[in-house]
């Protein structure tokens, strides 16, 4: 990113903040409309799909978004050559791309930025952003990132060179790690990485060399860097924690507020739309940014329609999240929104014979794709052990599913100098989600003994 051409937009986006309700539909509506009109010229699965729904090109300009055909990622992935309105890029060729080339932030054929979906088996979906979305994104992000700040305060901010700490899984294609890279560097500020794959002694030693003043990243990450320094681990003047990618409950949130002594921003996106939204404070509820998105909640069923990716169009997507939508705020254009579920999983925390503890972050795990391998889950049975509960396609996979979780398990734990801790595969016929959330999760954490609770 530019920087002056950055500063420049930013400028036009916090303007939006400011726009009065009416002018905020219209807009929407004007980038609804013009979105429609080139999925209709340029995606064949659109064109088709909109026409066996009995829609006309005359009706693209009059029909409220609700009489447009829903999808899911099961039919993205299905149609994604047709889906996609570029001519020089085919999903096989994305595969062979993520397979074959490390992970970075290397635009692919240097002008596609490629993020993968997060789901736990199978293949992954990709998500698509040219540099025109990408940058768009950026701004959208960097906006509800210095939420509250007026623009004389961004210039003195950044003039100062702040130094941002990302604290996240950092080694995949992951949209959030891409994009706080990208937008740092689009603000000139100084960035450091920390993977949650890192021993806990080494975030120590990182974050005193650095010496950081705004914060990033998964907000279960970000508490035990609030631990570190209520234990006065480390020392840190924190100006501005931004949680990302994980739910923050307003316990946590009251946490961090404590620790750090300063605001927390709460950044809502998911791999299709980057910037969703922005939650400054429990009692606001999230703020959708109606300027870059369109987001419906039919009968407790979320649908996105993302207004800036021409690229990848994604009209009337469904999202596995749960919103419920609120009476608007006063003095603000956007549509107000409660998060009820998201991703909210445990750490797995294990204890050595010497006492000394460090924690496995659910996605360092979550990347899981082997053939064969239809839902896995993390249990942990002991304070140094757990076991990988894994559903396969049929029996004769499962020697080669096991020989390669074990495999990746153990290159995984060693790399978080977590050798002593056992692990082993169990197959089961079903992985069931919880009955009260719906979902699958990823990992069930240990469950203490009375004798241990009373030790």
């Amino acid at each position: 990113m530019n920087y002056l051409k950055t500063l420049k937009d930013l400028f036009v986006f916090l303007k939006n903040a400011r726009l009065p309700e009416t002018r905020m539909k219209k807009l929407q509506s004007q980038k609804l409309r013009t979105l429609l009109h080139f999925a209709w010229e340029h995606s064949a699965f659109y064109r088709r799909t909109f026409e066996k729904a009995g829609i006309t090109k005359e009706q693209l300009d009059t029909l409220p978004i609700s009489a447009f055909p829903a999808i899911d990622k099961k039919v993205l992935m299905e149609n994604f050559d047709e889906l996609i309105t570029v001519q020089d890029l085919h999903q096989q060729d994305l595969r062979k791309f993520d397979a074959e080339n490390e992970a970075n932030r290397k635009p692919y054929l240097e002008k596609y930025h490629v993020v993968h979906s997060s789901g736990s088996t199978g293949k992954p979906g990709y998500f698509i952003y040219d540099e025109a979305a990408w940058h768009t994104m950026l701004l959208g992000i960097i906006r509800g990132a210095l939420w509250n700040m007026t623009m004389p305060q961004i210039l003195k901010l950044l003039a100062g060179r702040p130094r941002i700490i990302y604290i996240a899984a950092t080694d995949g294609r992951y949209g959030g790690a891409m994009a706080v890279g990208d937008g740092i560097d689009g603000v000139g500020a100084k960035q450091m990485y920390l993977d949650i794959k890192t021993p806990l002694n080494d975030w120590i030693d990182s974050v005193r060399r650095f010496q950081p003043n705004i914060i990033i990243g998964y907000p279960s990450a970000i508490k035990i860097l609030a631990e570190l320094v209520a234990n006065g681990k480390v020392q840190v003047n924190i100006r501005r924690v931004i949680s990302c990618g994980e739910p923050l409950s307003s316990g946590l949130r009251k946490f961090l507020e404590k620790n750090f002594h300063c605001p927390v921003i709460n950044i809502y996106g998911a791999s299709e739309s980057l910037a969703l939204g922005v939650e400054t404070g429990m009692e606001d509820g999230m703020l959708l940014f109606d300027d870059l998105n369109i987001i419906e909640v039919e009968n407790g069923v979320m649908y996105l329609t993302c207004l800036y990716n021409f690229a990848q169009p994604l009209i009337r997507y469904r999202i596995s999240d749960h919103l419920v939508l609120k009476e608007p705020m006063p003095g603000s254009p956007f549509t107000r929104a409660e998060i009820l579920l998201g991703r909210n999983e445990d750490l797995l925390w294990f204890k050595d014979g010497d006492g000394h503890q460090d924690f496995l972050h659910p996605l360092a795990v979550e990347g899981f794709c082997i053939e064969g391998l239809c839902d896995y889950q993390f249990q942990q049975v002991a304070p140094d052990a757990f076991e990988m509960l894994a559903e396969a396609e049929n029996e004769e996979q499962k020697p080669y599913i096991e020989k390669e979780m074990l495999r990746k398990m153990k290159e995984i734990l060693q790399e978080k100098n977590l050798s002593y801790v056992q692990f082993y595969v169990r197959f089961v016929d079903e992985i069931l989600p919880n009955p009260a959330t719906g979902k699958k999760p990823l990992i069930i954490p240990y469950e203490k003994t009375e004798m241990e609770e009373a030790v």
